[in-house]
């Protein structure tokens, strides 16, 4: 019978913040995870730290690169033979596309404006070529590629669930280009080759010099791109699987280390609607953006 009810689940970005916190929460409920970190080190010593919680029975470990392909390759085989199935996958694992300068500057701009753009954010940090295209490999084809290595143990699932973690700036309307921005919001044209359109032409821009020109947007320019691909991402996989369960959700800006711990909200906060969107029954909508617990538009 155990057998037959237990629930897995895979976590990406989880040796800290709100993965951890995920993991944390998903165990609590009973559910088998799959604790991923791309370093082992970081990893295994958060795996330490949840059996100190009394979770040992509920979490594993194993390493994960998720712009490696053969590290999702990896990480696939291993769910497929330690458990022959998965329920959930919550894509959590990314990174801010920018390189802090001056971490004083940078952070009393975040407390002072919140909306992280005035001449004192930038020069708190700077943005990169090289940065860009590290986050969207990240954030948007990291995401892909594992919901793609492990959509058929997902497909052996009776109730699967896909929970991308994404952000306010996933906003259409914080795509400040407008020809990007025409193709993001055209939701019944839809598909990855126009997402991937997209991501092109920013990095070309990017390489260029040209993002200001061509109306890009000003600050987190590649995080904001990366997560409006993945909201967008979300929408196609919903419609192509309709018997999947599959949404995406800005936890909040949650005390991280991603925001300098100048959040509003605690991880246990931030890690919450994640938790309960992955732990959505059978029947519930799909295909959606929440922020925080509520329904947005994209």
């Amino acid at each position: 019978m155990e057998e037959r009810t237990q629930r897995y689940a895979v976590v990406t970005g989880a040796n800290k913040g709100i993965g951890f916190e995920i993991v944390r929460q998903l165990a609590s409920a009973g559910i088998k995870v799959v604790l991923t970190a791309r370093d082992e080190k970081r990893g295994l010593q958060a795996l330490e730290t949840l059996k100190a919680y009394g979770l040992s029975d509920f979490v594993v470990f194993h390493q994960l690169d998720v712009a490696d392909a053969s590290s999702v390759a990896t990480l696939a085989h291993f769910v497929k033979f330690q458990f022959g199935k998965l329920d959930i996958l919550v894509n959590n694992a990314g990174i801010g596309g920018i390189e802090i300068k001056d971490s004083d500057v940078f952070t009393s701009a975040i407390i002072t404006n919140g909306a992280l753009s005035n001449d004192e954010l930038r020069r708190g940090m700077t943005q990169t070529y090289e940065s860009a295209k590290e986050c969207l490999q990240i954030n948007y084809h990291g995401p892909k590629r594992t919901f793609e290595y492990l959509l058929p143990l997902l497909q052996l699932s009776d109730s699967p669930r896909v929970v991308n973690v994404s952000s306010t700036l996933g906003k259409i309307e914080c795509v400040s280009n407008e020809w990007a921005k025409g193709v993001l919001s055209d939701a019944s044209n839809l598909t990855e080759e126009r997402v991937d359109e997209v991501l092109k032409e920013f990095l070309k821009d990017f390489e260029e010099g040209s993002l200001e020109r061509k109306n890009w947007p000003k600050y987190l320019a590649a995080y904001t791109v990366s997560k409006n691909s993945l909201n967008a991402y979300t929408r196609i996989i919903a419609k192509k699987y309709p018997n999947f369960c599959i949404n995406c959700v800005c936890p909040g800006y949650v005390k991280t280390d991603m925001t300098v711990n100048t959040g509003f909200y605690t991880v246990q906060e931030g890690a919450s609607n994640p938790v309960r969107l992955a732990l959505l029954p059978n029947g519930s909508p799909s295909g959606l953006f929440y922020i925080r617990d509520q329904v947005s538009s994209f």
